[in-house]
């Protein structure tokens, strides 16, 4: 897989993610609803080919798209 996969705000998201923000405040930080979090988070999942949340992190930093 080639690197930069995810869009600046897919990125973002994952950040926040692993930083143990919920769904909710990571709406709330980024000013966009939590419906476009749960949306960027199956991206992300899809574009991987993962399963859930924990999947696509441990990828992610497999990858090196986002670091700890």
């Amino acid at each position: 897989m080639k690197k930069n996969i995810l869009t600046r705000r897919e990125k973002e998201v994952f950040e926040l993610l692993i930083k143990n923000y919920d769904t909710l405040e990571i709406a709330a930080k980024l000013g966009i609803s939590e419906k476009t979090v749960r949306n960027h988070v199956s991206n992300v999942m899809q574009k991987l080919g993962v399963k859930g949340r924990a999947g696509a992190v441990v990828e992610l930093l497999k990858l090196g798209e986002i670091s700890l």
